[in-house]
């Protein structure tokens, strides 16, 4: 009986053994990455991403799920329900200090992985109230914050707080961005802030249609002290020649949408996905339009909580010099 029940383990273990060859369930990663809804753009970059790392990791099986967007994203990596996730900036530099939606709750084994995109700010003002073409001259307007309790008015009061402002300097409206433009236009609204990357459709209309406006520019004292709130803008230029009839480059800022994971994810999981979309950068640019901006220059930029240990040492590996404030903890352990 022994000898039969010794065979029958033996047989079981080498039928499990190639079926898990064969099914791929045997040392295969799995992975979820945590998007937004569908008709944005975190989705399909969030899809495309994971088709690019399952096709060029091996044993790497990544899919993305929709969901709400960033602030339930870091819900979905705190409980373990997604692996990965892509965030707004100030979504994670208020997660990580545990304040704004994360008042009291930080989350502070949140890392990054690598800037995507940035979410380019866009602070129009009819002309007629410009005085010294920066972003403070919105004072004593009708200004447009964006639609209440969006990422929008988020970022917006955030800024508006760098360049020492508040909702009672300025006559708020709480308006999308066409609506923004078309009130503009109508003489009912002399501005409002419309972030997005370049170039943005309502703006293009704006300039295309004639409204006397222009985007405000950022000065490096401003975006120094804007970041002194939370340290997750970078300097963007943006070209002239992007916005019909703006031909000299406009100086503005942006924030990133970042790749993100916790830190208990396997390090050498995280250095591949890093070491992935580097090595098929082309690739990535592909997926959308807004991945275009993917590159190894940009790779640590407005990064608003330190890298993964993974991603840290691909980044070392290729030269390149991380910030004191991006290091991993993990790495003087």
């Amino acid at each position: 009986m022994k000898k039969i029940i010794a065979l029958i383990s033996i047989v079981l273990v080498l039928v499990l053994g190639v079926y898990g060859a064969v099914s791929g369930k045997g040392d295969t990663n799995y992975l979820s990455v945590a998007t937004a809804s569908s008709g944005g753009t975190y989705y399909p970059i969030g899809v495309g991403l994971g088709h690019l790392w399952t096709e060029t990791i091996e044993d790497t099986k990544v899919t993305g799920q929709s969901s709400a967007g960033s602030i339930e994203n870091i819900d979905l990596l705190r409980k373990g329900e997604a692996d990965l996730a892509i965030l707004q900036g100030l979504i994670g530099a208020q997660a990580i200090d545990g304040t704004g939606s994360f008042e009291g709750n930080a989350y502070e084994e949140l890392r990054s992985i690598s800037m995507l995109w940035g979410n380019v700010e866009h602070f129009v003002l009819m002309n007629n109230e410009v005085k010294t073409g920066t972003i403070a001259d919105i004072e004593g307007t009708t200004f447009s914050v964006g639609p209440q309790a969006s990422g929008t008015e988020q970022s917006t009061l955030t800024i508006m707080e760098g360049v020492d402002l508040t909702k009672d300097n300025i006559t708020p409206e709480y308006l999308g961005y066409d609506d923004t433009v078309s009130a503009m236009r109508d003489g009912r609204l002399d501005g409002g802030s419309l972030p997005a990357g370049i170039p943005v459709s309502s703006i293009m209309d704006m300039y295309a249609s004639g409204v006397d406006a222009s985007v405000l520019e950022v000065t490096d004292e401003q975006l120094e002290s804007i970041n002194s709130i939370y340290n997750t803008w970078y300097r963007f230029v943006i070209p002239g020649g992007t916005y019909p009839n703006v031909e000299e480059d406009i100086n503005t800022i942006a924030m990133p949408n970042f790749l993100a994971g916790p830190a208990e994810l396997e390090e050498e999981v995280v250095y591949e996905l890093t070491k992935s979309i580097y090595e098929n950068v082309e690739q990535v640019h592909e997926i959308h339009s807004s991945a275009k901006e993917v590159s190894l220059e940009s790779a640590l930029d407005g990064l608003p909580v330190p890298l993964h240990i993974g991603a840290y040492n691909y980044y070392v590996e290729r030269g390149i010099e991380i910030p004191d404030e991006l290091v991993p903890p993990e790495v003087n352990e």
